[in-house]
């Protein structure tokens, strides 16, 4: 007896609250106006950085300017997310903000060796910098970081978001570094003060991304869920009363939040509607406990045969069955 059972109502509720046509989501018109903003910041910032001969204001300006495909794929994707499924996308568009993520931080690992390259060849021959335009420029920048750092801050779960939130978050510190980076050369005449800010940006902007960088490729190659244990899941399904086996078994990241499942389990020999309530309780202790509300579930007399050769190729038993 074979029973395949996918999470229908998981699915039907996704439906239901996705945004009608034509509606815009808050976070896409908040992304938007970032993109807008972001884009005059870099043109202040390099024009302001060439005139000023300032190394740390024109790697913040080129920095930003990353910002800008940033938020435009996290844009793109904050829409696409809220697709429904289709005949091709059968899953839908949850995928888009992992992508996203991905993207992004690559061009920010990018970006900050091509930061730190420059900022070592300013140190090398240090330059007279404007300390008046780098301190105002950072100010003006400090406050659009700032803003859209605190636009983006409920929202920084989602993995998409939270790199526009770190990348912001970041340009924001660094922001910060230039002000008094900028003080500082007024008051001491340290010009290396200036290429100093850029390596630490640079190196900030890496180490920012790195994360992101490793959990989004995690996710993209069907990774485990890190808060969940393969072993802890097969066993709570074995805590359903009539279940006695469960093997091939695994468990991925749909999109933020949303975790899917598919297994065999062995069962004993039984009425339809018996086997139904073995799915009902195994469906509900993945949700409460794994907060895993996708599965597929098939239903069989057999163990796993022995030339599956598995990542699991000993099923996971009830004891004494």
């Amino acid at each position: 007896m074979h029973s395949h059972a996918h999470d229908r109502e998981r699915e039907r509720g996704h439906h239901a609250h996705t945004p009608a046509s034509g509606m815009v989501h808050p976070m896409t018109a908040i992304l938007g106006a970032a993109v807008l903003a972001t884009l005059a910041l870099v043109f202040v910032e390099l024009v302001a950085g060439f005139a000023g001969h300032s190394i740390a204001l024109v790697s913040d300006g080129v920095h930003n300017l990353t910002d800008v495909p940033t938020l435009v794929i996290s844009w793109l994707a904050t829409r696409w997310a809220k697709r429904p499924p289709t005949e091709e996308k059968t899953y839908g568009y949850h995928r888009a903000g992992i992508l996203a993520a991905f993207v992004n931080a690559t061009l920010l690992a990018l970006v900050a060796l091509f930061l730190i390259y420059e900022s070592v060849e300013r140190l090398r021959t240090p330059v007279p910098v404007h300390t008046g335009i780098m301190l105002w420029v950072s100010l003006v920048a400090l406050v659009v970081n700032g803003g859209i750092t605190f636009a983006v801050h409920s929202s920084r779960r989602d993995l998409n978001l939270r790199t526009v939130w770190l990348h912001n978050l970041f340009d924001a510190l660094s922001n910060i570094a230039i002000i008094f980076g900028a003080l500082l050369i007024r008051w001491s005449g340290a010009n290396w003060a200036d290429p100093v800010i850029g390596i630490a940006i640079g190196a900030m902007v890496l180490w920012s991304g790195r994360g992101i960088l490793l959990e989004s490729s995690h996710i993209l190659l069907e990774g485990l869920p890190r808060s969940i244990h393969l072993e802890e899941v097969a066993k709570a399904m074995l805590r359903v009363e009539g279940v006695q086996e469960v093997h091939d078994i695994h468990i991925w990241t749909l999109g933020t939040d949303l975790h899917a499942l598919s297994c065999h389990v062995r069962i004993p020999d039984m009425h339809m509607e018996d086997s139904e309530k073995i799915l009902a309780g195994i469906r509900e202790i993945l949700a409460h406990n794994f907060h895993i509300n996708h599965t597929t579930v098939q239903f069989e007399r057999a163990g796993l045969p022995a030339e599956a050769g598995l990542y699991m190729p000993e099923p996971v038993r009830r004891s004494g069955s």
